[in-house]
């Protein structure tokens, strides 16, 4: 793999949460939550997404796959696929998929672990924990490949 970091998306109608890789693809640490306007406007989630990319010289960008708890893929699946393809289409990054089943539910579990009980910080920082998760569990299964 070319030298740069892979970043890694919790894709979702309302937040990104967004967490990139250190330099040798072994740890991964969690960096915003864009916020979307809207669910089916991406000129401001592209651009916010950019951004981080420029910043941390990305060469992969990895979404987390909502499949269904049999491993289907549903409609939510068909929704994330469509934004990867955008992704690539206006960033010219390439794009991979990771399970993300239970993801969010770790990451509220980790957060709360942690010492955060209020429920409006665990809201705030859970999507970009969940990004975490995603790129970690990618990380592992595919190593520097």
């Amino acid at each position: 793999m070319a030298e740069g970091r892979i970043l890694g998306l919790d894709y979702g109608s309302k937040t990104v949460g967004a967490a990139v890789s250190d330099p040798l693809f072994i740890t991964a640490q969690g960096l915003t939550t864009i916020k979307r306007k809207h669910p089916t406007k991406y000129r401001q989630t592209i651009a916010a997404i950019r951004e981080i990319c420029e910043e941390y010289h990305i060469i992969k960008i990895v979404l987390g796959l909502p499949l269904g708890l049999d491993g289907i893929e549903g409609d939510r699946c068909q929704v994330t696929r469509a934004f990867g393809d955008l992704l690539v289409q206006k960033l010219g990054i390439p794009v991979d998929y990771q399970d993300e089943r239970f993801t969010t539910i770790e990451a509220e579990s980790t957060i709360i672990a942690g010492g955060k009980k209020n429920p409006h910080e665990v809201k705030q920082t859970v999507d970009q924990a969940a990004a975490v998760l995603i790129l970690e569990t990618y990380m592992l299964r595919h190593g520097k490949n």
